[in-house]
């Protein structure tokens, strides 16, 4: 199968073209330019340029990538992100997930293409007791100011893929290589300086996700005729007090301290609070389920301290 995976070097990208060569699939990789191509040519991908919200110069992109498939993982979050500023530090990855997902399925139904797969997120459930599976609501309900567009457009994203027959992969807090979770990362240095805090008890609910199993995710969804949204994240949700403090003993970094809500809404906002203290974890099960798909790493425990920070450190 020809793949078209737009945001190949991100993150995600970055761990799933490789994958997708090594098991037979052909890829394009869909890039605004040259920055940070050569490893994806390095593993037999294909570039193909295009910013993907000019329309007309992707459909010719698209046309001539010719694929069978199209995985969308545009993004342009910063690597440190300001979560009082949030709106603004997402301000073009919103627009990548509305008006660049508008123009990456039109291109793809122009093209033919028989297979779609988005990354979506699974942390924006309506906070609530117990684990959210896809039919939990959103968090509509009294929403952080700052995650409100956000949300809009990881809704026009899962909306526009859906309605093109494809998959919604929503992915948990993601780690690994290239992550601000990884040895070199943003929150990694952070936590290591002892900057962050349990606020008001950190009972925020953690789904993780690893890159690579966010990539077997995406190939496993290739390969099967499944619609609509599913939840890829662990098998061991853990609210922020109890994974933080074993991460930042992993690092040898201090162990976080505790701050009040109140005092931490002066420094981080209404949805760094919120992001500390309300995030409703992810269930997994329709995944497993419906993809075949078991993660690599069923846990935080196993995953985050062992391949990225604590080796790194």
């Amino acid at each position: 199968m020809r793949v078209l995976v737009a945001g190949a070097s991100g993150v995600i990208g970055s761990r799933l073209v490789p994958l997708l060569t090594a098991v037979g699939h052909d890829v394009a990789a869909l890039s605004r330019g040259p920055r940070r191509t050569a490893a994806l040519e390095a593993v037999g991908a294909d570039i193909v340029t295009a910013d993907a919200l000019d329309r007309d110069q992707l459909l010719a992109a698209v046309r001539q990538a010719a694929p069978d498939a199209v995985v969308n993982l545009l993004t342009a979050i910063p690597a440190d992100v300001n979560p009082r500023h949030l709106a603004r530090d997402f301000a073009l990855t919103n627009r990548l997930r509305t008006e660049g997902t508008r123009n990456l399925m039109e291109a793809a139904r122009a093209a033919g293409v028989r297979r779609i797969v988005a990354q979506g997120l699974a942390y924006g459930y309506q906070p609530g007791a117990g684990l959210a599976n896809e039919d939990a609501p959103l968090w509509r309900d009294a929403t952080p100011r700052q995650f409100m567009p956000v949300l809009a457009a990881l809704e026009s994203l899962e909306e526009q893929t859906v309605t093109a027959g494809g998959t919604v992969l929503r992915f948990g807090h993601l780690y690994g290589p290239g992550s601000a979770y990884a040895g070199d990362g943003t929150f990694t240095a952070q936590v290591r300086a002892g900057k962050v805090p349990l606020v008001g008890g950190g009972h925020a609910v953690f789904s993780f996700t690893h890159a690579d199993d966010a990539a077997t995710a995406i190939v496993a969804a290739l390969d099967r005729d499944t619609r609509g949204v599913l939840n890829v994240v662990d098998d061991d949700p853990a609210p922020l007090h109890t994974w933080l403090p074993v991460f930042a003993a992993g690092l040898g970094a201090p162990a976080p301290k505790n701050a009040p809500a109140a005092l931490a809404r002066l420094v981080v906002g209404g949805w760094g609070v919120a992001f500390m203290d309300r995030l409703r974890g992810a269930d997994n099960a329709r995944a497993r389920l419906a993809l075949n798909w078991r993660p690599r790493y069923a846990s935080w425990r196993e995953g985050l301290t062992a391949t990225d920070a604590a080796g790194a450190a």
